[in-house]
């Protein structure tokens, strides 16, 4: 009896790892490249640099179900940056699933361009907005020469706005992450109040030094300068502004434009 429950036991726990290794392989297999996903073309990493960030793009990827990929250049071929990143992007059988949901991000050094390109369900995530938004968080890093830092920061910004997506919320002109406040400058902040506040009223109490109080409103009239014989309500005009309401310049969405493979892309990008 004993040996019989053990042997139910084993193959169950057989069954249970089968199907989790079966599971776990079939997430691989919705990306349709299985190499690398840190192509370092510029040499802009070392060696040990590039594993780690190929560990921590792969735990996001297989995560959130979405292609994450660095590209590096050196020369872009006479190519403009979008079309540099779509065709990459196309043409190596990126993305994740039947849709290729994925991104790209570009950096080439030749003119120091970066960009990023999306597909896919990351057209949603990544919207105008959001994509000048990372890029305004990689600058300090690309300038810099930090290259690692950058790449490392991305993947992490990409973890995040697709978990904002995956909400139904994406990051867009409107709810932009917003930065925390340093604690430093809450006693500055204080202190600056603090010492317009006294100012104001000191200013305005030096201006009512000539005021006096008075024990009846008589005192505050010339005398016999005011003799009322009637009393009537009469309606002069009536004033009417209007303040036209400003029109938002973004959409708060994606731009798009198809690849010369004939795919739909959004993405954006700049200089650093």
């Amino acid at each position: 009896m004993k040996k019989t429950i053990l042997t139910i036991l084993a193959v169950i726990v057989l069954c249970l790892g089968t199907a989790f290794s079966a599971f776990a392989e079939g997430e691989v297999q919705d990306f349709r490249n299985s190499g690398d996903r840190v192509i370092d073309n510029a040499g802009l990493l070392t060696d040990s640099q590039k594993s780690d960030l190929n560990r921590k793009i792969d735990e996001i990827r297989v995560r959130q179900k979405l292609d994450i990929v660095v590209l590096t250049t050196a020369t872009l071929d006479g190519a403009k940056t979008w079309d540099y990143a779509d065709d990459y992007f196309d043409y190596n059988s990126y993305g994740y699933g039947m849709k290729r949901d994925g991104l790209l991000l570009l950096i080439s050094t030749e003119e120091n361009d970066w960009y990023i390109s999306t597909h896919g369900y990351a057209i949603y995530a990544f919207t105008d907005d959001g994509i000048s938004y990372i890029g305004k968080k990689l600058k300090p890093y690309l300038s810099g020469g930090d290259f690692a830092g950058a790449f490392d920061a991305f993947a992490e910004l990409c973890d995040d706005f697709v978990s904002q997506a995956r909400n139904e919320t994406p990051y867009n002109s409107f709810n932009l992450p917003k930065e925390p406040i340093s604690w430093i400058w809450i006693p500055i902040s204080l202190v600056i109040g603090l010492l317009l506040a006294t100012g104001t009223v000191k200013k305005m109490k030096n201006k009512l030094k000539t005021v006096r109080f008075q024990s009846a409103a008589g005192s505050y009239m010339k005398k016999e300068s005011l003799n009322i014989t009637e009393k009537r309500d009469l309606f002069l005009y009536r004033t009417v502004s209007r303040t036209a309401k400003p029109k938002n310049e973004s959409s708060g969405g994606s731009s798009t434009h198809t690849s010369s493979s004939g795919s739909t892309h959004g993405g954006g990008g700049g200089k650093f």
